[in-house]
């Protein structure tokens, strides 16, 4: 590779400053250079290697230097800072007791865990369902979902360390009585906003969808009613087509197959679903860079060099086993577990671009096989590094030998490797895991994130300078970066270069399932779905997912909710501006402007029939800060074309302040129903901007607004204004009119030039709650912009 190719650039950098490099209390940078970063954290690793952790720290650095070797975000951030801060990105929180006490007993210990940056997960399976007695007071429970409402409201407030927000992922099982309230609960694009939900599917459940049986609702044995298995599964697909959620968790297969089920239980994964754990279950989390591995990069004797990645392999595994060491941990409880078991999470990224640095498509059959060789030889790699810190360390305090050497896993591996585990023990109750790695990805050069394919190869980046200026910059994935740098600008790419809209679902779930077979844990991996496939065709994804062996599955397809409501509140952007005022006098004084239709000739469409709902919108969401409150709203509004007129179609309102969470849900379900009926809907902006709030108005940009009503009414005014819906009257300066920093949901088409061939099919973008960039989309579970790492577990 030619010197003046450089890994640590442009994005990269900035990712490390903004994420990684340390600071002292003043904001000055500690960390000089990323190297000192590196530096810091294998010190840090190394401490715990009596007379040697110089050599060590040395050897820890040294598979770091080059990003071949990538610990997880809160090791980078965390590892010899001296703060108060846990290195491990998962936890599974301590079983649920079905009592009010214990229950928020849990929300505390949520919120602590939160507090030092870990990412959570619980299972409600153990609360009674609504409506079921609670003798002790005479009363009637409000059931599980009602008590997620107040997870949510926990994780809302929680800021996480190093500036992060909190995660949660939260499961029930699939014969709990409430399971069709929580496979709705995330319809409403209001509800459960830091949460991923999963339903916990049983072999009996598939079974029972399969030959269409009767299905019982239990809790505690009793039978709370019957339902058909495969009418609720059609339940949890439909919900998921519609809105991306919940996911489906092989909740049998996990714990069948999990190397430590002789000594727990799981019932519950981590936000993105990669760590499946016990109650109080913690996992350390790094990847292998498979794109540094490679020799000869698109040459004909392209290879990966396996040897260097046996070593990074064994030295990877050492020091994400001494990290569970030198790790502080938010509980007692957490800190047993870990230490109990000693699980890691060693896993892959840059896999996809290796991948096209051999010549091999993401989607055909010699990609899976090299990505099954490679997965494979990490995991005996990994066991073999174990066994042998075992006999020098000691194995995991919980290890017994019978049972463990009885697991699945065990089972499959190679005789001698079985037979040295017997002998000596293994260190680690678990080793391997595929995570997320969308900011540490972006931290190597922008390599492929995980297990999933490219998913664009070149995208603009707007840059804002400190005076306000914007500039643009190219942005690339790491090996179109490479290939260009080495054949040159114009040199056509060969067919290998494969972005993810190229790909069928089926060559999604293919992938998956060849590396899954060598991962102790599970793999956080979405399979993106184009908006226009049919329900059926996406019901087959899951059983297809359970047919090959997985222990999950989740998919993204664009949708009503999440692909047209801004996500994450608690992240919204601080850019975003209330529309610019059309008057500087009250509503309905003399002088104040009003608007009118914008075609006096356009006939007015009555409709007895809603008009129907496209599965992509266009829209704009605006920042509503009202001074009576602390928390902002943001108004979003999507439209819809209607004989060649862009007409308003729906409303959303979000906000942190649930003080007015009802009669917001209330006010835009109305509004919606109205602009669906068709035909002038202007009338509804004089009517909100007629109300006035007894209590009195607010001053907004120097002018009166009479109640918060009045100021949605003018929001929803200026939009229908800019989209030319309604035209203001004569003389009002178009300025006026701005809605300020728009933001509109759209989907962005790769640069066909960059193949020489028609584009693929787009695959969805949003607008970044940071950055404001069109540049958020869905990866392993988790939203992440391409333009300024922004990350946040969907």
């Amino acid at each position: 590779m030619s010197q003046e190719f450089k890994t640590f650039s442009g994005i990269s950098e900035q990712i490390w400053d903004l994420k990684y490099r340390l600071r002292d209390a003043a904001g000055r940078p500690v960390d000089r250079t990323v190297d000192d970063t590196f530096r810091r954290v294998a010190e840090a690793a190394a401490k715990v290697e009596k007379g040697s952790s110089k050599r060590w720290a040395d050897r820890f650095h040294a598979v770091m230097a080059d990003f071949a070797f990538l610990p997880a975000g809160r090791i980078l951030a965390g590892a010899g800072t001296g703060r108060d801060v846990t290195l491990f990105n998962c936890f599974v929180m301590g079983r649920i007791d079905d009592d009010l006490a214990a229950i928020f007993d849990g929300v505390k210990d949520g919120a602590l865990t939160m507090q030092q940056g870990g990412g959570i997960g619980m299972d409600f399976s153990t609360l009674r369902p609504k409506g079921a007695p609670v003798r002790s007071v005479a009363a009637e429970a409000s059931g599980p979902v009602s008590f997620m409402d107040v997870w949510d409201a926990m994780c809302r407030t929680i800021k996480s360390a190093g500036a992060r927000r909190g995660a949660m992922m939260g499961t029930l099982r699939c014969d709990h009585p409430d399971i069709e309230v929580f496979i709705e609960a995330k319809s409403d694009p209001a509800r459960l906003r830091n949460f991923n939900v999963s339903v916990l599917v049983t072999d009996a459940f598939v079974a029972a969808v399969r030959s269409d049986a009767d299905w019982p609702l239990v809790f505690e044995g009793r039978v709370f009613r019957t339902v058909k298995a495969r009418a609720l599964w059609q339940k949890i697909m439909r919900a998921t087509y519609d809105y991306a959620e919940p996911g489906v968790i092989f909740i049998d297969r996990v714990n069948e197959q999990n190397n430590l089920a002789y000594c727990e239980t799981i019932a519950a994964t981590n936000p993105c679903g990669e760590q499946p754990l016990p109650p109080y279950g913690a996992c350390l989390l790094g990847s292998i860079n498979l794109a540094q591995v490679v020799r000869q990069p698109f040459e004909a004797d392209a290879s990966l060099d396996e040897a260097r990645l046996a070593e990074l392999t064994a030295v990877a595994v050492r020091f994400l086993d001494n990290v569970i060491d030198v790790s502080r941990y938010p509980l007692k409880a957490q800190r047993k577990e870990a230490k109990g078991k000693r699980r890691i999470g060693l896993g892959i990224t840059g896999l996809a671009d290796a991948l096209i640095m051999l010549g091999a498509g993401y989607g055909s059959e010699r990609g899976r096989a090299l990505a099954q060789r490679w997965m494979a030889a990490i995991q005996a790699a990994a066991y073999e590094a174990s066994v042998e810190l075992a006999r020098e360390k000691g194995a995991f305090p919980l290890f017994e030998a019978k049972g463990y050497l009885a697991a699945p896993g065990i089972v499959r591996l190679e005789t001698g490797l079985r037979k040295a585990i017997g002998r000596h023990g293994i260190r680690n109750g678990l080793l391997t895991s595929i995570a997320p790695t969308g900011t540490i990805s972006l931290l190597a050069g922008n390599v492929s994130s995980g297990i999933e394919p490219v998913f664009d190869f070149r995208y603009d980046r707007r840059i804002l300078a400190p005076d306000g200026t914007a500039q643009h910059e190219v942005v690339e994935d790491y090996t179109h970066r490479l290939f260009r740098h080495l054949k040159g600008r114009e040199a056509a790419l060969p067919p290998a270069f494969v972005r993810a809209g190229e790909l069928a679902p089926s060559a999604h779930l293919a992938m998956q399932a060849a590396v899954q077979a060598h991962v102790d844990s599970s793999i956080s991996k979405t399979i993106n779905c184009p908006a226009a496939i049919s329900f059926e065709d996406f019901e087959s994804i899951y059983l297809e997912a359970y047919a090959l062996g997985l222990k999950g599955c989740t998919t993204y397809r664009p949708n009503p909710v999440t692909g047209a409501v801004l996500e994450g509140i608690d992240e919204a952007p601080t850019s975003d501006q209330v529309p610019a005022p059309t008057s500087d006098r009250p509503p309905g004084s003399p002088g104040t402007i009003t608007a009118r239709p914008a075609r006096a000739d356009a006939d007015i469409v009555y409709m007895a029939k809603p008009l129907q709902r496209e599965p992509v919108l266009e829209g704009y969401t605006y920042k509503l800060k009202w001074p009576d409150s602390d928390h902002a709203m943001y108004i979003t509004i999507n439209d819809i074309t209607q004989e060649g007129r862009r007409r308003p179609f729906e409303v959303f309102i979000n906000s942190k302040n649930l003080e007015h969470y009802a009669w917001t849900v209330a006010l835009t379900r109305m509004i919606s129903a109205v602009f669906r009926r068709g035909g002038d809907v202007s009338f509804v902006v004089e009517e909100l901007k007629a109300v006035f709030d007894p209590r009195g108005g607010q001053w907004l940009g120097g002018r009166f607004v009479p109640s918060l009503l009045a100021a949605i009414g003018e929001i929803i005014e200026t939009h229908m204004i800019n989209i030319g819906f309604l035209v203001p009257e004569p003389g009002l300066s178009p300025e006026v009119l701005s809605p300020g920093d728009r933001r509109r949901v759209e989907m962005v088409t790769p640069d066909p030039a960059d193949r020489g061939q028609a584009a693929p099919q787009a695959l969805p973008r949003k607008f970044c709650p940071k950055c404001n960039m069109p540049s958020l989309i869905v990866q392993e579970g988790c939203w992440l912009c391409t333009s300024c790492g922004f990350s946040k577990c969907s």
